[in-house]
């Protein structure tokens, strides 16, 4: 009797919850989304004699459990995933990839971490040959490392909680002559326990976000570069030109003034005599003008000519013109001396020391950066505040 109350007041409730308007919006909202699946139901309910409340019921589980499946995999979607690293396709050689892989691994630091709330990444770290954090590398292509020992709790790794070693893996894979794979990955593994932990990503998106901005770097200080030498190539072919020009000039002035000289000269008495004495005539022909008397032709004309400027002025201005080109492009490194950086950070690697005094010229110049060449044709960067204009 009692187990006969309890089915009709749980049917009662089915029934109450199936009729409430909430429900059955989902209910219509479902048996038009799915007609197939409920002609089944119904097929079903029928073959195993199910009736009332029970079919009602069943189908109503059903249909609400479809309902709530694209939200579970919605969730499924926002949860961090653990451990798949990083893996693009790099539009530059190997060869320039890997100078710039070496030196992100030689910087010191590892971004997209950090031990307290307070930093902004993890400093300390060094370039390593190999580290246990990882199994061997087997898949060819070139590896690097760089580790942090005795590491504190880094962030966006999973569970992590203790002291342990810090590394990151880059694996360069040519892709023809031109496209570079690059690999990145990142771990923390504990000292005590051994227990490895995975990256959330963060870390090797920071790492790759710092190697390709010192690749744009350099695609910039060499496309400067050549717009230079093409700038240096046009004002050697403009001088060259003007050289040139003035030589001709001067080699033309020589002829015309002797002509001058010769046309001036006193006519002999024989060739006056033998003309034919002509009265001057204002209306004749200015083709047809009259012949000068020998009084006039014996005085000689003087046409002005252009004065040489003096060797030494000349020298003079040519010095002014180079020392003012010098006080543009070249500049003086200041005491104590200044590093020579591979790229336009303070965490690039550091090509040679320059000591004070060291020339440079200056290639590209950026608001806190020069490109600049030294005398032994060495490239690099240096910041804008470690040198001086010349004296």
């Amino acid at each position: 009797m009692r187990s006969t109350c309890a089915a009709q007041s749980a049917e009662g409730q089915v029934v109450r919850a199936f009729r409430s308007d909430a429900v059955v919006q989902i209910m219509e909202e479902e048996m038009v989304a799915n007609r197939p699946v409920l002609g089944k139901m119904k097929k079903l309910c029928r073959r195993f004699k199910w009736k009332g409340a029970s079919a009602r019921s069943l189908i109503f589980g059903i249909l609400l459990l479809s309902a709530c499946l694209p939200s579970l995999q919605a969730g499924n979607k926002d949860k961090i995933s653990y451990g798949e690293g990083l893996m693009v396709n790099v539009p530059f050689p190997e060869a320039e990839v890997e100078q710039v892989v070496q030196d992100i691994t030689q910087n010191g630091i590892i971004r997209g971490t950090k031990e307290y709330n307070k930093d902004e990444y993890v400093g300390g770290a060094t370039a390593a040959a190999s580290t246990r954090a990882f199994p061997p590398w087997t898949e060819g292509g070139k590896v690097f490392y760089k580790v942090r020992l005795q590491a504190i709790d880094p962030r966006n790794f999973k569970d992590s909680g203790d002291v342990g070693t810090l590394a990151v893996r880059y694996v360069l894979q040519p892709q023809g002559d031109k496209n570079t794979v690059l690999r990145i990955n990142a771990v923390f593994v504990e000292d005590f326990r051994h227990t490895v932990h995975a990256s959330d990503g963060s870390v090797e998106s920071s790492e790759y976000k710092d190697i390709h901005d010192h690749l744009d770097a350099i695609e910039v200080m060499k496309t400067q570069t050549l717009e230079a030498e093409k700038e240096r190539d046009q004002q050697r072919l403009q001088k060259q030109g003007q050289a040139m020009t003035g030589g001709s000039s001067s080699s033309r002035t020589s002829p015309a003034s002797g002509d001058v000289t010769a046309n001036n000269s006193v006519p002999s008495e024989g060739s006056v005599a033998s003309r034919p004495t002509v009265a001057p005539n204002v209306a004749q022909n200015p083709a047809q003008s009259p012949v000068p008397s020998p009084e006039q032709s014996a005085v000689p004309v003087t046409r002005p000519e252009p004065q040489p400027i003096p060797d030494q002025a000349a020298g003079q201005t040519l010095e002014l013109h180079v020392q003012d080109l010098r006080h543009r492009v070249e500049r003086l490194v200041k005491a104590p001396g200044a590093p020579l950086k591979s790229a336009p950070f303070h965490t690039a690697s550091t090509l040679s020391a320059l000591p004070t005094g060291t020339e440079v010229l200056i290639l590209i110049s950026t608001q806190y950066w020069y490109g600049v060449e030294t005398r032994e044709g060495q490239h690099g960067w240096i910041s804008r505040d470690e040198v001086e204009p010349l004296p």
